[in-house]
């Protein structure tokens, strides 16, 4: 769902990409709110009304993710779809890059490789398109900040999109309202279907968040990583065969770098992953036959002892 979304966009023409992205930030408040409604989740409502930090988190996450929102869905409608699809492709990169700048993480010889090969994939798009690659870094950062914000709130998918929707959609219907009476809102003007499709981009909004959100607590993180590289891979699909957007050699060769950047991530991360796993078993091992057990059942238990 997320790989297809630059097919959506287009269809809210004539409507412009502040009017979409204000009807986005209040049919998905509706959505979400319909759909806890439903579930009956509000205790976590309360609990956060009363920690003025995390609220003050929520809004910085909801100014974020505005910001994105809101060039994404432009640049898909201005004809940007392969610019923008290589934003979420770099975003591991950013991320990676703002662990060490800010929180002073430390990384592997591969991770640092990779984070270079990114920036020169950077500097030779950057001479490709005749200019920095503008679009694709705002959404990578913007995303890589918002990432980091939710780390800290730490709420769930639905609660946290309940939350900063909540936060943009006085100021999103103040301008769906203030755009009306300057009589340049298409909602109403130009038909049902119109206002049906801009109403269902809470849905276009919320139902992927949804997916990910149960995926989350079922599929490894190593797969669920590896799953979320799939949609910037439908995007510039999209870009290149539906949108027919040029891909000048120079293009291909800053993308190839990109690319080669993240296989070098991933190949890092999943032999991290071994290698933590096989140290988890051996350490279990250890601790069973230091107090004697041998069924299966009990060296399951020596594992769980030794992960806690």
């Amino acid at each position: 769902m997320w790989g297809l979304v630059p097919l959506f966009w287009p269809l809210l023409k004539p409507a412009g990409a502040v009017e979409i992205l204000a009807h986005r930030m209040v049919w998905s408040l509706v959505l979400v709110a319909a759909v806890l409604l439903v579930v009956r989740r509000w205790a976590w409502a309360g609990e956060l009304l009363r920690q003025p930090k995390r609220l003050g988190l929520i809004a910085i996450a909801a100014a974020v993710i505005t910001v994105n929102w809101g060039v994404y869905i432009w640049a898909v409608n201005d004809g940007q779809v392969v610019e923008a699809s290589l934003g979420y492709f770099i975003n591991p990169l950013v991320t990676i890059a703002m662990g060490v700048l800010l929180l002073k993480e430390r990384l592997r010889p591969v991770q640092w490789a990779a984070v270079g090969i990114g920036a020169a994939a950077v500097l030779v798009l950057t001479i490709g398109y005749g200019r920095p690659p503008w679009i694709s870094l705002i959404l990578a950062f913007s995303f890589a900040t918002y990432g980091l914000v939710k780390k800290k709130v730490n709420l769930s998918g639905l609660e946290s999109l309940a939350a900063e929707t909540a936060i943009q959609f006085l100021p999103a219907l103040a301008y769906l309202l203030w755009l009306s009476g300057q009589g340049g809102m298409t909602f109403g003007t130009e038909g049902a279907g119109h206002a049906a499709l801009l109403a269902s981009t809470g849905v276009v909004t919320a139902l992927p968040l949804i997916c990910f959100g149960a995926a989350a607590i079922r599929v490894p993180l190593s797969t669920l990583g590896l799953l979320q590289y799939l949609a910037p891979v439908f995007q510039f699909l999209c870009g290149i065969f539906y949108f027919h957007e040029a891909m000048p050699p120079e293009r291909w060769a800053g993308f190839a770098l990109v690319w080669l950047a993240l296989t070098l991530l991933t190949w890092d991360a999943l032999r991290t992953a071994r290698w933590t796993a096989r140290a988890l078993r051996g350490a279990a091992a250890a601790v069973a036959a230091e107090e004697g057990v041998v069924g299966v059942e009990d060296v399951a238990v020596a594992e769980a002892k030794q992960e806690a």
